[in-house]
């Protein structure tokens, strides 16, 4: 019977009917010859085998059919499988020549139905509200969104041999800060005073004509009022409802004020008196001028020059003032004179920070401000550091880049990072610093490959100039208390590195800390940061602690890049595409977090946003903003559960996908329009002249 002839003998294209016969194919020809006759015996050689055919039944010495087909069938078995092995290396070489990520085909769609699955649901939800919104007052909509565009179709447009943008979206218009509100309520009213300016205040004082005109509501609850006990927002909160009675009077948590009284949360703000100081260039900066004087001193020596006389045969009076290193100039002091006025610290009793198998938040433009580094803390950052601000601008007084330095209680190991060309600002700043902040650590920005900031001599500049470089650091490192650390790439060009270079007269320079981006100036963030390359500087760098950074974005990445050798890992681009990639890191898994965590990891920054910038309609756009910059970078996250093979590579796209849900879906949109509607579900709907650009425009895939 042919069910007792075994199923491994049928070759692949047997074809089985509800007759008594097996239709044979005709055997292919072997080593090039004739065609064969099948090997079996003169009277069975016909494509018709009896139903009762049985293996044993051969006579003896004839060749056995069940062995050549056998044979025959492992052949087209092998055959096949090795097409199968071969397209499926080709698919994959296909999606990575692409630069796309490997998602599971089920969940892979058009850009055309992607869109149309979120426009449906958008649609769905409105027309669910329509019957809710006819019976409340009436709120201007937004104006209707644009007509969506893919970017990446953009790239073939434009001139033959255009260049592709890069870097910055240097194209988009630098407009004023828009205004959201035509009338605001005097800070005099929320704080129950007399204002200053009586009738020439140019701000409500009318609490319900402010109160006529102030936009609805964005919740029932107030995240400020549910925290510290109280807003000081007042009738100007977009939660008003939460802490305002009938009559306008603000309430308030009297035993939580209590118990909160007198903490700061946030540190290292600048005092009205300080910014009058730094304006009107009262600040006496003496250890920076000291090691200034000795600068200049070893410059004059060294181009051999000196100072003509003048009539009266005298050297003039800036060269009679100078002074050795070890003495100090006569500064008028204040109060009992201490230690700390005559003893200088050794380099050796310098606070110390322990940087060893730490995983470090890199200090992001823009995306790195403060509750997003308290989004990555509780995910288990160990070193945060603020953005990068500019000396100059911080000598200035500048209220914006002093905001770059603050610092929240919950950053236990935090540093703060400048840039600067030249050595008497850089060292006049970081005595600023030193005496006006708490940080545990100074970083040094020579690794910005902007051109605003190269073009000066800065960033990357630095690493070309290294005399200037040596200066700065030396200057630094004699004001400081705390250590000093510098960030560098391998290099300005791609295929010239500088790194190794540097890094063993930095050594001796008395840096503490190294982190090297694996990319030079050139490359920006196109292709793979080269981690060898990394290795054999941490091998330079020993016995100061070096740590990498370039491409991670999984527990994987991190466990190679430790096994080069480095002292740590520092994480930029992975932080802002999966905030949770620390946790990973430290529990080496893969997390498939839900739409909805990653919702409620988005609710968290802005109600830190919101406790940072305000919860006033300018600090909930203020909010919103920050919140959208960060979505272009979220947004090419890939949950596990879709991708084919795992883990996602930093410089993978991700094509077009359905999620496993609505909100999974709106997630992956690179859309503009849906980033904002995902601030909508957090902060409400957007004032009518609402616009945001993207102010980053990586090519994050090559």
């Amino acid at each position: 019977m042919l069910e007792d002839f075994p199923a491994l003998f049928l070759p692949l294209n047997v074809k089985v009917d509800s007759s008594s016969t097996v239709s044979l194919p005709p055997l292919p020809a072997e080593d090039g010859g004739a065609s064969c006759s099948s090997g079996l015996p003169e009277d069975l050689s016909t494509t018709e085998l009896p139903k009762a055919f049985r293996v044993r039944s051969r006579p003896a010495g004839a060749d056995r059919p069940g062995r050549e087909l056998l044979r025959r069938v492992n052949s087209r078995r092998s055959t096949s499988g090795v097409m199968e092995a071969v397209e499926t290396r080709d698919k994959e070489t296909d999606v990575q020549s692409r630069g796309e990520a490997a998602i599971k085909p089920e969940f892979l769609t058009t850009k055309e139905k992607f869109h149309q699955s979120i426009d449906s649901e958008l649609q769905k939800s409105l027309s669910n509200n329509s019957s809710d919104n006819n019976q409340t007052d009436e709120i201007p909509e937004p104006e209707p969104k644009k007509p969506k565009h893919d970017p990446r179709d953009e790239q073939n447009s434009g001139p033959a041999g255009s260049k592709r943008l890069r870097g910055q979206n240097k194209s988009r218009p630098h407009t004023k800060p828009t205004t959201y509100e035509e009338k605001r309520l005097c800070l005099s009213v929320l704080q129950n005073r007399d204002c200053s300016f009586g009738e020439k205040c140019f701000f409500l004082h009318d609490v319900s004509e402010y109160m006529r005109s102030k936009a609805a509501d964005i919740g029932e609850r107030c995240y400020l009022y549910d925290t510290f006990g109280k807003c000081g927002y007042g009738l100007s909160c977009r939660f008003a409802k939460a802490h305002t009675t009938a009559d306008y009077q603000t309430l308030e948590k009297a035993e939580l004020v209590k118990a909160l009284e007198g903490r700061s949360a946030v540190k290292n703000s600048l005092s009205k008196d300080l910014q009058n100081s730094l304006r009107k260039r009262r600040v006496v900066f003496s250890r920076s001028e000291e090691y200034l004087r000795t600068l200049s001193k070893d410059q004059t020596q060294a181009c051999g020059r000196e100072e003509p006389e003048d009539a009266g045969g005298k050297r003039p009076a800036s060269e009679e003032s100078q002074s050795g290193p070890d003495e100090r100039p006569p500064v008028k002091t204040v109060g009992p004179l201490t230690d700390a006025d005559v003893i200088k610290l050794r380099p050796c009793e310098k606070k110390k920070v322990d940087f060893q198998d730490k995983l470090y938040l890199a200090p992001l433009t823009t995306c790195g401000n403060l509750p997003f580094r308290r989004v990555c803390k509780r995910f288990g950052a160990d070193i945060t550091c603020g953005e990068m601000a500019v000396c100059t601008n911080l000598l200035q007084g500048q209220q914006s880049e002093w905001a770059l330095l603050k610092r929240h209680e919950s950053e236990d190991l935090f540093g703060v990072q400048v840039e600067g060309c030249f050595p008497d600002t850089m060292t006049k700043c970081a005595e600023l610093i030193n005496q006006n902040t708490e940080v545990d650590f100074v970083d040094i920005n020579s690794g910005c490959p902007i051109d605003l900031i190269y073009k000066k001599g800065g960033g990357c500049g630095l690493m070309t100039r290294t005399r200037k470089l040596e200066q700065i650091i030396r200057g630094m490192n004699h004001v400081l208390d705390v250590p000093l650390t510098v960030k560098i790439r391998t290099g300005v060009q791609e295929k010239s590195n500088l790194a190794h270079k540097l890094i063993p007269e930095m050594k001796g320079w008395g840096v503490s800390l190294i982190t090297l981006h694996g990319r030079s100036r050139e490359q920006r963030y196109t292709k793979l940061a080269d981690w060898d390359y990394i290795g054999s500087c941490a091998e330079l760098a020993r016995p100061v602690p070096l740590f990498g950074n370039g491409d991670i974005l999984s527990y994987e990445d991190a466990a190679k890049a430790k096994q080069t050798g480095v002292s740590g890992i520092m994480i930029a681009r992975g932080a802002l595409i999966k905030p949770w990639i620390f946790t990973e890191i430290k529990e080496s898994r893969h997390w498939d977090i839900s739409s909805g965590e990653r919702l409620d990891v988005l609710k968290d920054f802005t109600n830190f946003g919101l406790e940072h910038w305000g919860s006033d309609t300018r600090g909930v756009e203020k909010t919103r903003s920050f919140l959208l910059e960060w979505l272009s970078f979220m947004c090419r996250y890939v949950p596990v559960g879709l991708l084919e093979r795992v883990p996602q590579r930093i410089n993978e796209r991700p094509p077009y996908y359905l999620g496993r849900n609505h909100l999974e879906t709106l997630m992956a949109s690179q859309n503009v329009g849906d980033w904002v509607q995902i601030s909508e579900m957090l902060l409400g709907p957007v004032p009518n002249n609402f616009n945001f650009l993207p102010k980053h425009k990586a090519n994050a895939y090559k």
